[in-house]
């Protein structure tokens, strides 16, 4: 599925609302507030800190998917194409980058 597609999906969603789209600064907080969720699962995962036995247990598949869904309102609002952006992304990878690391 192409990133436009998942902008489309969130867009349509996001359209059934009288305020489709919250302001950009409002979608960054809600942004970081899914990406501190992805943060504590993880680190009750693999890190020091273990989850209390009362805890429910979250998916991480669940928390990158709130955390690409908030990346779409917010490319959406912004009119950004993220097909183009991740472009460019990867243009900078396998050109300005493309010696930066240790190859196998």
């Amino acid at each position: 599925m192409s990133l436009k597609k998942i902008q489309t999906d969130v867009d349509e969603w996001a359209q059934q609302f009288k305020l489709p789209y919250w302001q950009p600064h409002e979608i960054m907080v809600r942004l970081m507030e899914e990406t501190g969720e992805l943060a504590r699962e993880v680190n009750h995962r693999w890190g020091p800190k273990k989850k209390k036995s009362v805890e429910e247990k979250k998916e991480l598949e669940d928390e990158v998917g709130n955390i690409i869904f908030t990346l779409c309102c917010l490319a959406n609002s912004q009119k950004i194409d993220l097909d183009e952006a991740w472009k460019r992304v990867m243009d900078k990878c396998y050109g300005r980058d493309k010696d930066r690391y240790e190859k196998k």
